[in-house]
């Protein structure tokens, strides 16, 4: 549903501002950043201790790491577009649905925990991560000259992947015993690393640094917020 509505805009504008798209993908770099600090981290560590923790958050960096190296992700700085939906277009859609397994597997698994304020806390950080790059998405769509609902639906279909990565998180973490801690800290890691390596990226060098890192900043502060309201 964040995804679909990340996209929305699209059947009213073509395109959008550097500068409120540095900000918006800042802002939820900060709250990815603050639900794996605050959230999944600490649980994974009361579910299964600090090595165990360690190792989950490094198996979760070095897999989201051999995706980008081998998958693209979304071209956000091509200013040509594409000419058709063809097979690069295609490829991009191919990549944008593994890219989001590992979201839909961080949600699943926070439900499974002992924490009952996880899962919403963590659904609503990858929610408002997909929602500019839905936004992101449905932009490049256009420029490849794909019509708005047809770049809705494949939008849409994006952010589906993660439902159903979700659900197979929560039954795996459900019926094996001890997966639920490594699989918070993979979660962790895999979050970090999208942070850290394109959202934080993505959000400077167009001249817009300062309002994205204040951006940054208040998406931390709203998701410890957010936290502590789940409890």
């Amino acid at each position: 549903m964040a995804t679909l509505l990340g996209g929305l805009p699209v059947l009213l504008i073509r395109e959008m501002s550097e500068r409120w798209k540095d900000i918006l993908v800042a802002f939820t770099a900060g709250v990815m950043v603050s639900a794996s600090t605050f959230g999944l981290l600490p649980q994974a560590i009361a579910e299964a201790g600090f090595w165990t923790m360690t190792v989950g958050l490094v198996l979760g960096v070095a897999v989201l790491d051999a995706i980008e190296r081998n998958i693209p992700h979304i071209d956000v700085e091509n200013k040509n577009g594409l000419r058709s939906l063809d097979n690069k277009a295609l490829l991009v859609m191919i990549a944008l649905f593994i890219h989001n397994i590992p979201e839909g597997l961080s949600t699943g698994f926070s439900y499974a925990s002992g924490n009952a304020g996880l899962g919403p806390m963590v659904a609503f950080a990858i929610g408002a991560q997909n929602m500019p790059e839905g936004l992101i998405l449905a932009v490049f769509l256009l420029n490849a000259r794909t019509p708005r609902l047809q770049s809705l639906l494949i939008v849409t279909a994006t952010g589906l992947t993660e439902m159903l990565s979700a659900v197979i998180g929560y039954a795996a973490a459900s019926t094996i015993d001890g997966l639920i801690g490594p699989g918070l800290a993979f979660a962790a890691g895999a979050m970090l690393f999208i942070s850290y390596k394109e959202l934080i990226p993505e959000s400077h060098g167009h001249g817009f640094e300062r309002p994205s890192t204040f951006s940054f900043i208040a998406g931390l502060i709203v998701m410890i917020y957010i936290a502590e309201l789940f409890g």
